[in-house]
């Protein structure tokens, strides 16, 4: 496997990992299901949501600005900081319901696996960024 999505998947893993320790340690999984959205605490509802759609459109504002002749290094060198920010987005709303709303820790839980689903993945990264795997540097 290449080293420089090496590099990336350990970046990813770190960032999952920092946050499911912290969801374990500080966490009330016994009162995980009992959620009472009033209006003092709808504002905390629309954290996941504001996350998701901000963290995908920063992905692909970056993303759009790769220009097609652009060597495939540059190309992985934006992918990874468009990445890198997306998953610190998702990650800060994470952390946001834990420490400002931990009653809402069903939807924090959401998002953090929403985060590891989006682990990267070889096949991925290249059919995005239009690469071939024997021009990519090994």
């Amino acid at each position: 496997m290449n080293q420089k999505i090496k590099t990336l998947k350990i970046i990813h893993l770190a960032l999952v990992a920092g946050v499911t320790l912290a969801y374990f340690l500080i966490g009330d999984f016994k009162n995980i299901l009992n959620l009472e959205i009033d209006d003092s605490s709808l504002i905390y509802s629309f954290i996941p949501a504001l996350a998701y759609v901000l963290s995908n459109s920063v992905f692909r504002n970056m993303l759009n600005k790769i220009k097609e002749n652009t060597s495939d290094d540059e190309k992985f060198a934006v992918f990874q900081n468009a990445s890198i920010i997306k998953w610190a987005i998702l990650e800060a709303a994470c952390f946001l319901i834990l420490f400002l709303k931990p009653d809402f820790l069903l939807f924090g839980v959401i998002l953090l696996f929403y985060l590891l689903l989006l682990a990267p993945k070889e096949d991925k990264i290249f059919n995005l960024l239009k690469i071939s795997v024997s021009n990519f540097d090994k």
